[in-house]
């Protein structure tokens, strides 16, 4: 887990800081994901940027190697819920999107789930400790949801959203 107290950077800001197409991009992106900052689609960019480089390190190993470790990282990325199946390719590796990793943090998956009505909500709800996943509170709008968690989002039970919700279904 490391010091507490040397804490390493999780993101690599773009080369060259004016560049009109990427900026006009990123501001769409962020827009359209609710995110707080620009930071928080660099730590995306650079968790693809890994996952790539990664994967084009397989394609230099021998083929017996390669095919486990290239077994191990598709299963990964399936847990992960970035790729849709397990039999992926290193192809369909090396062609994932930022977008892709964005659709799995937790307030995109939230607003999709329609627990809240926009991603600006989502990301409230998540700060404010209204949501958890399996009963366990989660305050962090860019945690990572893993496949096998998707099902467990829900609000926490000591949630006033909770409660309205079983009183609406009680009701009908």
């Amino acid at each position: 887990m490391g010091d507490p107290r040397r804490s390493r950077k999780k993101w690599i800001r773009p080369g060259h800081p004016w560049i009109r197409e990427r900026l006009v991009e990123e501001m769409e992106i962020v827009g359209k994901y609710g995110l707080r900052n620009k930071r928080e689609l660099w730590i995306a960019q650079t968790l693809l940027r890994r996952i790539r480089e990664r994967a084009k390190a397989l394609l230099k190993l021998p083929p017996e190697e390669r095919a486990v470790k290239e077994k191990e990282l598709v299963r990964k990325l399936y847990n992960m819920g970035l790729l849709e199946n397990e039999n992926a390719t290193l192809d369909e590796i090396l062609g994932l999107g930022v977008e892709s990793i964005l659709e799995r943090r937790l307030q995109t998956i939230v607003y999709r789930k329609g627990l809240a009505k926009t991603m600006h909500q989502a990301r409230q709800l998540i700060a404010h400790g209204h949501i958890a996943i399996g009963g366990q509170k989660v305050r962090s709008p860019g945690y990572l949801v893993y496949r096998d968690e998707e099902e467990l989002i829900d609000y926490a039970p000591t949630s006033p959203f909770a409660k309205v919700r079983e009183e609406a279904v009680g009701q009908g």
